[in-house]
């Protein structure tokens, strides 16, 4: 077999060479030229010539306004163009069939499987812990996709056309067919603006959450499922139920409010409206395709008795469900139902689902299990998954906002103020109402538009079909109150389904809290009754990382599931925890499957909900086989950990966990809290007040628009330190904590527990990355250009604590070089460098520019900014 990394490397370079191409005819030689010069320099300042980094500022220094978009343009679409390589080339890997010695290569699952058998796992067990997987994916919009979604349109369209050349059979004509096709895609791209014009509404967000349902899911969760059914019958003679769903999905696009005023009531209903004319509209290929398909004659006798005496009775029934879904289309588009009053629109799956079992077991009835078992079987496999209302819709409030409007309330009905009460008289008067028979609201309350808002909200979820709504999330939550306001407020504005009401623990006060605050809703026996032993909690990565550095969230975050798997089980009450994770490291991200494994013991237990947020969304779900690969790595981790689950950590492995959480939290506190210079030096290192004119989404980058670095959401706190490579969310306080700690005699335990415990284990691998990610001398040419000296103090001091991270790190893993080994990633970061580095040093200077001009800025020059923006985010595959 070909070397793998050689392939790749021979399509960024194919890639590569067809956009160098397409800038040479669009803008003649002497452009391409002085970009093809830069990127040489580049590269000599990589391969470490002095000379290098000199001479990239001179030319970046000397462009004229007019080069500078070309240039930062060519740069940013190469790096989108390596994106799609590496995306492609994961799929690659995949399906690969032979190796070495003729063996066949086994996927994450398979391997798994034999593992478990290895370690003597009843395959009664293991069966029934596929059966009862319940994996929830929660795609969220902030921060949204950067590129544009007709952008990432031909962007799959490259990645179809790389599939297309893999061949070793082609004929040269046929590859050069394949090559054109390729160019082509890349030319209008080029021609293509890489910045939206106008930020996103959230319903533009619903619209590109629902596009990877078509464009990718709607192919790979069937496919997912069809393997997962086939290795549990190798693996145990079981087969998976035909209403199997392992993994479902659901979305916070159009639901999450929390500090997003452009989320309102009627958007939610826009949202969910357009969700059931998207199912509808994608069944209804289905059943097109299977009406062309399904045209036998014999049928089983249970079949006989819906159709009658047709002579092709699968068509039959397939043209009655077809003229319904086509009027569940027109009605979800608030237009005439075609067919008239004798069509009525589908509003249940189970209807759709029970039709197409029924044609299923006839056709196996009739020894047509090979046609029952294609496209039929794949489109009973979506609506097991997505339903009719293709992707639940979560909706998330903060919880002021709760407390807000039932202090309205309690106000115009002379009670007093909810707000200034205590939480027991709070939770006593909640408790009465939600027992109380008669309406709370006053019949002529007049509420502000605050409360209006959050109770028309309520009005929404009333109004809807319970299966198209996941979760009520309320972020900022810390009491009981916080829950069982949500549920009284949804009562009165009419709710009669028992909707999963979420706290969301996310600073570290309410994660050290959070379980004595599930406790003690779970010793209300009315609650207890509401939840029906099934209590959902949230854990929050972003903010907790925010307020407390990432060891100390990390170590917060891990004992608060602990203290919650415990108050559960005390209770009897079934946990789910849905874990908030960002696409960062500095926000909960990294590798699925690792995080998974580092759950405490007891944390998944086959049941685990996450968000997939922004970019992330397109690099794991965009394509068809790389959605697959990432489901198999979800399924897969959840079973072991259920199966399979991690070691409780030993006493002293908690005790240097408190060390390192201690020193930690303190340096971290201590530089962005305590020293008076260090949010002078933020602002002025990091393009974070320019981030506000990236039309990223819909949600505004602060919780406050008054707010200072304290109100900056988690996003564009990361996204702003990303964009200068110090990553300083991810590790401030971490490399000072492991080498105090070690200095302090506890090597040896860290050692152990990187070897021993995954959690730690993951930590630290999470850590290396993002340490290979960052650049001191890219974050120093930053603050020369740009900070004040008198600041400066705090860049050094940051960029030696940088040093020492690195340092310990290395130590502690025995190498000599970060990624040592994982070649690939660091082949990915090195192979990347030369291209983000001519953006980053044009980014500064387009920075200083724009700082320093009395005279408004040319839009073609702040378009360069926003263009090395989303370049720098291309290239490191992160934007927060």
């Amino acid at each position: 077999m070909s070397d793998a990394r050689a392939l790749l490397r021979d399509n960024v370079r194919t890639l590569g060479e067809l956009l160098g191409l397409t800038i040479r005819d669009h803008l003649g030689e002497e452009i391409f030229s002085r970009i093809e010069t830069i990127r040489s320099i580049a590269k000599r300042g990589r391969k470490g010539e002095d000379t290098g980094s000199r001479e990239l500022l001179e030319i970046l220094q000397s462009l004229d306004d007019a080069e500078l978009l070309p240039v930062a343009r060519a740069f940013h679409q190469f790096l989108n163009l390596a994106n799609i390589a590496e995306q492609y080339h994961r799929i690659r890997r995949r399906e690969v069939t032979l190796v070495e010695g003729g063996e066949q290569t086994r996927g994450t699952l398979d391997r798994l499987f034999s593992r478990l058998q290895a370690r003597e796992i009843d395959s009664t067990r293991i069966a029934g812990s596929i059966r009862d997987l319940r994996i929830e994916l929660v795609l969220t919009a902030h921060p949204t996709e950067i590129a544009r979604r007709t952008q990432i349109q031909k962007y799959d369209e490259i990645a179809r056309g790389l599939a297309a050349l893999d061949h070793d059979d082609l004929l040269p004509e046929e590859r050069e067919v394949a090559i054109r096709e390729i160019h082509r895609l890349i030319a209008a791209a080029w021609h293509t603006n890489d910045i939206r014009a106008q930020r996103p509404t959230p319903v533009d967000e619903a619209r590109w959450g629902f596009t990877v349902v078509e464009n990718s899911l709607w192919r790979a969760v069937p496919d997912f499922v069809r393997g997962l059914d086939a290795l549990l019958e190798r693996h145990t003679g079981e087969r998976l139920p035909m209403d199997a769903a392992p993994i479902r999905f659901a979305s916070w696009m159009g639901g999450d409010r929390d500090g997003n005023p452009n989320v309102t009531h009627t958007v939610t209903a826009e949202v969910l409206k357009l969700a059931r004319w998207m199912a509808a509209d994608l069944y209804l290929r289905d059943l097109n395709a299977l009406h062309a398909e399904l045209s036998m004659d014999v049928c089983s006798a249970e079949m006989r008795e819906h159709v009658g005496d047709a002579r092709e009775p699968y068509r039959a029934l397939l043209r009655g469900l077809r003229g319904r879904m086509k009027a569940t289309r027109a009605w979800a588009a608030g237009r005439p139902i075609p067919g008239g009053a004798d069509v009525t629109p589908i509003f249940s799956g189970r209807e759709v689902h029970e039709a197409l079992l029924l044609c299923h077991r006839s056709l196996h009835e009739c020894k047509l299990g090979m046609v029952a078992d294609g496209a039929l079987l794949d489109t009973i496999r979506r609506v097991a998954c997505f339903g009719l209302t293709l992707l639940r819709l979560d909706i998330r409030q903060e919880a002021s906002r709760h407390t807000q409007v039932l202090d309205e309330i309690t106000t115009a009905l002379g009670l007093g103020s909810y707000a200034a009460w205590t939480e027991a008289d709070r939770v006593e008067f909640l408790l009465r109402e939600l027992q109380s028979p008669r309406p709370l609201l006053p019949r002529d309350w007049k509420p502000g538009d605050e409360a209006r808002e959050v109770y028309e909200t309520c009005r929404v979820v009333a109004e809807q079909d319970p299966v198209a709504l996941g979760s009520y999330v309320i972020s900022m939550a810390g009491d009981p109150s916080d829950v069982l306001a949500v549920v009284l407020l949804l009562r009165e504005a009419g709710v009669a389904h028992r909707m999963p009401v979420v706290p969301l623990f996310e600073t570290l006060d309410d994660l050290r809290n959070a379980a004595s605050c599930i406790d003690r809703l779970l010793t209300i026996d009315w609650y207890r009754d509401y939840v029906n032993n099934h209590q959902e909690v949230m854990i929050g990565y972003s903010d907790s990382a925010k307020d407390a550095g990432k060891l100390a969230a990390t170590w917060a975050q891990y004992q608060a599931q602990e203290a919650l798997v415990e108050v559960c089980r005390k209770h009897g009450v079934a946990l789910t925890l849905f874990h908030g994770r960002g696409g960062t490291v500095g926000r909960g991200g990294g590798p699925a499957h690792d995080a998974i494994l580092s759950q405490p013991p007891g944390s998944v237990n086959g049941s685990l909900r996450v968000t997939e947020q922004g970019e992330v969304i397109r690099f794991k779900f965009g394509l068809p086989g790389i959605a697959r690969q990432s489901m198999e790595i979800y399924a897969s981790a959840v079973l072991e950990a259920t199966l399979l689950p991690p070691p409780e950590p030993r006493p002293e492995w908690r005790r240097a966990m408190e060390e390192l959480s201690l020193h930690s939290h303190k340096v971290y506190k201590d530089t962005v809290e305590r020293d008076p210079d260090f949010v002078p030096y933020f602002r002025a290192l990091t393009p974070e007040q320019e981030l506000g004119r990236l039309p990223l989404g819909s949600r505004p980058a602060r919780r406050r628009a008054d707010g200072g670095v304290e109100s900056l959401r988690a996003i564009p706190w990361v996204f702003a330190w990303t964009q200068t490579r110090l990553m300083l969310p991810a590790w401030l306080g971490c490399g000072a904590a492991l080498a105090m700690v070690r200095d302090g005699g506890l090597g040896e335990t860290l050692d152990e527990m990187v070897r021993e415990w995954p959690f730690f284990r993951a930590f630290i691998d999470m850590l290396e990355m993002v340490l290979a990610k960052s650049d001191a001398n890219v974050a120093a040419y930053y603050e020369q250009r740009l900070v004040p000296p008198e600041l400066g103090r705090v860049g050094a001091t940051l960029r030696d604590r940088l040093q020492r991270a690195i340092d310990v790190v290395l130590e502690m893993k025995g190498q000599t070089r970060l990624l040592e080994n994982n070649p690939d990633l660091r082949q990915s970061v090195e192979v990347r460098d030369p291209y983000i580095d001519p953006l980053h040093f044009l980014q500064a200077e387009l920075l200083f520019r724009d700082r320093n001009q009395d005279e408004p800025v040319d839009p073609v020059v702040d378009q360069a900014l926003m263009i090395t923006i989303a370049g720098i985010a291309a290239g490191l595959r992160n934007t927060g």
